[in-house]
């Protein structure tokens, strides 16, 4: 299996992804710390993936999303940003709607 069916078949199976650096329980970097901070002030459940465990999936959802850094959140397959994108949507609202219509039954 390729990297990017790895990938695939991750956020085919969760609907809330959240690739970072360390776990929710012991965050590695301050960016993966303040993404987790979002979505558990939210209360939202989401499925985290360490990157420092799987150097082919560090690099590979750089290039899956097309975007340079971790972490990356994926809501429904889709990719929404790291954490700055993340704390700029929560803090207007955005993201608190985007999963309320994504997620209908956790709101």
């Amino acid at each position: 299996m390729t990297v990017e069916q790895r990938i695939k078949n991750i956020l085919d199976n969760h609907p809330i992804v959240l690739f970072m650096k360390g776990t929710p329980e012991m965050p590695q970097c301050g960016f993966s710390a303040r993404a987790c901070a979002v979505l558990t002030k939210l209360n939202v459940p989401y499925f985290s993936v360490n990157v420092l465990e799987d150097q082919e999936i560090r690099e590979g959802i750089k290039v899956y999303g097309n975007w340079p850094t971790i972490p990356q959140l994926y809501v429904r397959g889709q990719l929404i940003g790291g954490s700055d994108i993340m704390l700029e949507m929560y803090q207007s609202g955005e993201l608190q709607a985007l999963l309320k219509k994504e997620l209908p039954s956790n709101s």
